[in-house]
């Protein structure tokens, strides 16, 4: 039987794609912490630029997993995930390298986490980089709303049940992934946390957030581009997995309805002139409703070229 790991102990998994100095920043906030020392595994995803060398360059200790082939944010941080469980049954946090979490926020959430068997996953409110702005409290059903980041917290209580805590920063118990298993790397990216968070509601564990704490996402760090591409077709094609995994009798309402709304979304977006983000929604409906998923980042990228 294994033994509960001391209060304090935490896995950190960081993942990294041709942003280096996202990375760097990152982790040098959390090796300032003056009372929690986590265990950080950094995950490159097959980056293509120095970002390897300089992360060696600046860490040589710690922990550096190279992914031969970029397996998205799910297949990438399941890396991560793995070699943290293999070390035993610490809480795993999840941490996107463009946000920002301050120790005391993390102690918060892992004394949450404590305080109650039943609760899974925990995250902090998101605010962007100027903490001027709520980017969510959590997250709702991304099948059943079109919006489904929280604009305010569900609650007045200082812990609130959600559906699924976003990934940006993401505190989990670690035997939630030994009993529902890791990221459903089908998705490749966007949803598969929701999809995680899902599948452990459905054996009795809880999403919550936690009011108290804190964390800073900079959305601006990202390239437009990627956001009118990549994560338009993923958004769109994903949406088609979510209801194949949990509702095959809602399929012919659910289906036809995101369908409709891509198809209005293309429409658009032609009429704007702003055609590599509409052949982006158009790919995204015909891989969803043929089934095809992983990640299709060169075929997209080749695509949206043509246009």
């Amino acid at each position: 039987m294994r033994t509960q790991p001391p209060p304090d102990d935490l896995a950190i998994v960081i993942l990294n794609w041709n942003a280096a100095d996202d990375t760097i920043r990152c982790v040098r906030e959390i090796v300032r912490w003056q009372h929690l020392h986590p265990t950080l595994w950094i995950v490159d995803n097959a980056s293509t630029d120095d970002s390897v060398e300089r992360i060696r360059k600046h860490f040589p200790d710690l922990h550096l997993i190279c992914n031969e082939a970029n397996l998205g944010f799910a297949g990438g941080n399941n890396r991560g995930i793995r070699a943290a469980l293999a070390e035993g049954d610490h809480p795993v946090m999840l941490l996107n390298n463009d946000a920002s979490v301050a120790e005391s926020d993390v102690l918060r959430l892992l004394a949450t986490l404590r305080e109650d068997a039943r609760i899974g996953f925990v995250g902090p409110l998101l605010l962007d980089g100027r903490g001027e702005r709520l980017l969510a409290a959590g997250g709702r059903n991304p099948v059943l709303h079109h919006l489904s980041h929280l604009e305010a917290p569900p609650c007045e209580e200082a812990v609130c049940t959600v559906e699924y805590v976003p990934g940006t920063v993401l505190l989990a118990r670690a035997e939630v992934f030994r009993t529902v298993g890791l990221l459903d790397e089908r998705y490749f990216f966007s949803m598969e946390v929701a999809d995680l968070c899902m599948r452990a509601s459905r054996v009795g564990y809880r999403s919550v957030i936690d009011r108290r704490a804190r964390a800073y996402h900079t959305l601006e760090a990202r390239p437009s581009a990627l956001r009118q591409t990549l994560y338009v077709y993923y958004i769109i094609r994903n949406r088609y997995l979510f209801v194949r995994n949990f509702y095959p009798r809602g399929r012919f309402l659910l289906v036809p309805a995101w369908t409709a709304y891509g198809m209005a979304l293309w429409l658009k977006l032609r009429m704007r002139g702003q055609r590599a983000a509409a052949r982006a929604v158009w790919m995204g409906l015909v891989d969803g409703l043929r089934g095809r998923f992983g990640g299709q980042n060169r075929r997209l990228l080749d695509a949206v070229r043509s246009v």
